[in-house]
């Protein structure tokens, strides 16, 4: 068999003009993108229900016992016998294996909680009092890992027991399809959060104008509009029944565009704290363990708001030097950006004798995602050699699992395990349960000195 020629070779120009399409206009992208849609929505189709929703799917007694509740499996069937009030699971065949739906689950966990060994955690770890934290998952190249790292992290902290919110600031909304999210337009996604800081710092300035005598500036009525609304209205339950979302859509993306024009009529507005403000107004860091911040994958003013939230940033990247190149450049901006914020803040803060701005978050960590031993062991090692404790330990390997799992656009927490090969499942499962192990000791360990600086404060 004759092996064919490279592509450049030979090649026939009245041949290649018969192979070209007509040229692409403006409608044509219409076009374009509405093919995407009707694709997606099939896609997408194919994880949901009969009435077009998404379910989570339920847990077997053996994986409930191997993950999620550190009891042997006979000892929770003697339990459940034993205690008839409990969830009892159904079978799918007279005398067949008992399945739970994930609030079963966390209802017997903290069955556990109460009555279990004292040994043992049965619940994780959250000291009272203290607000939720805020991790953002950003880097500004694109296909790093980041949507699915963010997904798969929420819902291992689900399972762990948590309470968690998803926020999607990426207008392309991948993180909202892996939850069920559909949002109309960008009244429902964070945007009217940061109009109603933008509204707020107006009527602040306005009430200045006002005692020195000057006329107060109109507020729009998209502001007073954003006024009225607060994060609970935009909050939406998912099929996860302790994973909530505030979702994002292709609307969204104006903000970037919006937030300048505020800035440049407000100097005085911070911007950055816009969404944190919010929250914290709303009392959603109250009502939270952990919350999920999905960024777009630039250096905008929502990955800004995102990071500037973020008590813990996690930075995905490929064991690649393009990637390493790139990641490198995402902090070289970051210091820039947030340096001239507080240098800016900060020289108007001396001159008013008030105390200056620093930010500072409780844990940074770089993460290696599709991992591929055989092929990058050695660059990873390097990476690990320049970066130290930044970059986690952890390698997130990709494996069959992973891929099977985004076909039917799932998490792999998400995936039935009878769906694949037992060994394949427990292999594929295994590297996200270490990305979260790794992560859960970072939120611990922030968690537990928080604890103790309040408790030094209160002596």
């Amino acid at each position: 068999m004759a092996v064919p020629l490279p592509p450049y070779f030979n090649i026939d120009p009245d041949q290649a003009l018969a192979e070209l399409d007509d040229p692409t206009s403006t409608a044509g992208f219409d076009a374009i993108a509405r093919a995407c849609a009707r694709g997606r929505d099939d896609l997408a189709g194919r994880g949901l229900d009969e009435t077009g929703s998404k379910t989570l799917r339920l847990f077997s007694t053996w994986e409930i016992t191997k993950y999620l509740i550190p009891v042997a499996q006979a000892h929770f069937r003697r339990v459940l016998k034993a205690n008839p009030d409990l969830p009892q699971g159904a079978s799918e065949t007279p005398g067949g294996a008992k399945w739970f739906t994930l609030d079963e689950v966390l209802r017997l966990r903290a069955y556990f909680g109460r009555e279990g060994r004292k040994s043992k955690e049965y619940r994780p770890y959250r000291p009272e009092g203290l607000p939720a934290k805020i991790v953002s998952v950003a880097n500004f190249k694109g296909g790093v890992g980041k949507t699915s790292t963010a997904a798969h992290l929420a819902m291992s902290a689900a399972l762990d027991g948590y309470k968690v919110l998803v926020i999607d600031l990426d207008s392309q909304g991948s993180m909202t399809s892996i939850f069920g999210g559909r949002i109309e337009d960008e009244w429902q996604t964070v945007f009217p959060l940061i109009a109603r800081h933008y509204a707020a710092q107006m009527q602040a300035d306005n009430q200045t104008r006002v005692a020195r005598g000057d006329a107060p500036i109109d507020i729009d009525d998209t502001l007073g509009e954003a006024l009225k609304i607060t994060a609970s209205d935009l909050i939406r339950p998912t099929h996860w029944p302790n994973i909530d979302l505030i979702g994002a859509q292709l609307n969204l993306y104006w903000a970037e565009f919006q937030i300048p024009v505020w800035r440049m009529a407000a100097r005085g507005w911070k911007l950055w704290d816009a969404l944190t403000d919010r929250l914290a107004a709303d009392g959603v860091l109250d009502d939270y363990d952990v919350i999920f911040i999905d960024t777009p994958p630039a250096l905008g003013y929502l990955t800004i708001n995102g990071l500037a939230a973020a008590d813990i940033l996690l930075v995905p990247l490929g064991a690649s030097f393009l990637e390493f190149d790139s990641t490198g450049r995402f902090f070289d901006m970051l210091h820039s950006t947030f340096s001239s914020i507080e240098e800016g803040e900060n020289m108007a803060a001396r001159a008013l004798g008030r105390e200056g701005l620093s930010f500072e978050w409780d844990a940074v960590r770089a993460v290696v995602t599709r991992y591929d031993g055989a092929q990058q062991a050695e660059l990873a090692a390097l990476m690990q050699a320049y970066l130290g404790q930044t970059l986690s330990p952890h390698r997130q390997d990709f494996t069959a699992l992973i891929g099977q799992a985004g076909e039917s656009v799932n998490g792999i927490y998400e995936a039935d395990y009878r769906d694949f090969n037992r060994e394949t499942y427990v292999r594929g499962r295994q590297t996200f349960d270490a990305t979260y192990a790794a992560f859960k000791r970072l939120l611990i360990g922030a968690w537990r000195r928080d604890e103790r600086a309040r408790s030094l404060e209160e002596m």
